[in-house]
């Protein structure tokens, strides 16, 4: 692995703004996260791997909880700026009154307190966070931030896509006659198609074949249906992206799971691509 090709995050910021949501939404993201890491550890990390092939993205969570190590960051920092490794700092801050709130709700104690409130706590980790502040390229406020809200902005700031370019709609194929599937989130009936298993030329092939899928498509109702479906999901992947899904799995059946639903998939995933979304296709019977 070559300099350019490792990456880092670094999350920090301020105890109770949002680190741990930060985290759970880079790894949806696909990137290889790492929390609470002691920042003297960043060049094991390094050495680790950098003799992979595989383009890796990092996101590391260092913060006060890590106490007497969290000084070695300016460190770890300055070593991966030298040695040409390409990072982002993301800080996350936050109102007072909002991370006593959170403290609070949550029954958890600040990481640096002791027999003070938990204000002189927050101005403690504050000042301790200054210079790590100051060199920080996005600082994001989360006071009415939600985690999907947080999701849309990290996504934005370090990929620069629309998040529902990432999200993955996983089409499916499947046989009723073998039982309906339980892990689809919505499921369609093809079979008001007619049946290609009933003509001999057919019967022993599959919608993968190029002679059955063309006898498939030609119906004029089916491509009214696929004209409609991806209309709609087009439509509706975008909202499944603000409220936080990553994956929509879509089940299209027929009796066998041999032909039509096959020949279908395969006719809406090509469309689906054309229009730029990222897509997954499996058939279950075949």
């Amino acid at each position: 692995m070559t300099l350019n090709q490792m990456s880092f995050t670094i999350v920090t910021g301020l105890s109770g703004a949002g680190k741990t949501q930060a985290m759970k939404a880079l790894e949806d993201l696909g990137y290889f996260c790492i929390d609470n890491l002691p920042p003297a550890l960043l060049r094991a990390l390094v050495d680790l791997h950098e003799k992979s092939h595989e383009e890796r993205r990092f996101a590391v969570a260092i913060d006060v909880r890590g106490r007497e190590y969290f000084q070695h960051l300016t460190e770890a920092l300055d070593w991966l700026d030298e040695n040409g490794y390409r990072f982002k700092i993301i800080f996350l801050e936050c109102r007072d009154s909002v991370l006593v709130r959170r403290f609070s709700e949550t029954r958890r104690a600040h990481p640096l307190q002791t027999k003070g409130s938990i204000f002189e706590s927050i101005e403690m980790e504050k000042k301790l966070l200054a210079d790590v502040r100051n060199r920080a390229d996005v600082i994001l406020d989360t006071s009415v931030m939600k985690p999907v809200d947080l999701k849309v902005r990290l996504n934005s700031e370090l990929t620069g896509r629309p998040l529902e370019q990432l999200l993955t709609i996983d089409l499916f194929s499947f046989g009723y006659k073998y039982g309906a599937p339980i892990d689809a989130d919505i499921i369609f009936d093809v079979r008001f198609v007619p049946n290609p298993y009933y003509i001999e030329e057919f019967k022993d092939k599959t919608g993968k074949d190029r002679e059955c899928a063309e006898y498939i498509l030609k119906d004029e109702t089916l491509q009214f249906f696929i004209d409609q479906f991806v209309t709609i999901i087009s439509r509706l992947i975008p909202q499944y992206s603000k409220e936080g899904k990553n994956r929509l799995t879509i089940g299209i059946g027929c009796t066998g799971g041999q032909h039509r639903s096959v020949a279908t998939v395969i006719e809406i995933n090509q469309r689906l691509k054309q229009k730029g979304f990222m897509t997954s296709v499996r058939h279950r019977e075949v």
